[in-house]
């Protein structure tokens, strides 16, 4: 029993030490490469998030935690002399998980079918974690000819998703938590 705790806390220890020096380097995260664009019939949206994975953070998923980022995506129509009206507000889950045994990421995206893709590199899975491709926002039949729109986007990588029993020890991992800030396209339909 006593080695079982002297485990835990240093197990505990090492992941502080592994947390708090990638708080500032999080912080540093920023949406990028944003396009808006439309097919035939819908309108979509391109992004991806820069910064977010620095070595130690990479460190603690390759420890076997998993991770989550959410990235919140609004329209809206722009009006003068009234508030912008909301035309669709559209949250996305991505979440990475390492398998120590297989050596392998695993990265499930809520808008892609919420189907777990397999990678052995980590590269490939922070590529699949950052980047949203061709996400239809609202079908174009929804949207008026000549008038302005706005998208706003924000990413935000999400608490650590612990046992329930390890929530009120690892009451730091909270310091990972970060987002961006909004970032807006304003365009003409």
């Amino acid at each position: 029993m006593r080695q079982t705790a002297k485990r835990l806390l240093a197990w505990m220890i090492g992941g502080l030490l592994l947390v708090l020096p990638a708080v500032t380097h999080a912080q540093d995260a920023k949406l990028t490469n944003i396009i808006v664009t439309n097919t035939r019939d819908d309108l979509l949206l391109y992004l991806s998030v820069k910064g977010a994975f620095p070595p130690k953070i990479e460190k603690t998923i390759e420890s076997g935690l998993p991770a989550a980022f959410s990235f919140n995506i609004n329209l809206y129509r722009k009006r003068v002399l009234w508030p912008d009206a909301k035309i669709t507000e559209i949250v996305l889950t991505h979440t990475i998980k390492y398998d120590n045994l297989r050596q392998e990421y695993q990265v499930t995206r809520s808008w892609d079918n919420n189907t777990a893709q397999t990678v052995k590199s980590f590269p490939e899975a922070q590529k699949l974690m950052t980047e949203i491709d061709s996400l239809t926002i609202v079908p174009l039949n929804q949207l008026e000819k000549g008038e302005r729109y706005q998208i706003r986007a924000k990413a935000k990588l999400s608490r650590l998703t612990l046992p329930f029993y390890l929530h009120y020890v690892l009451f730091f991992v909270s310091l990972w938590d970060f987002e961006t800030d909004w970032y807006t396209i304003d365009f003409i339909y």
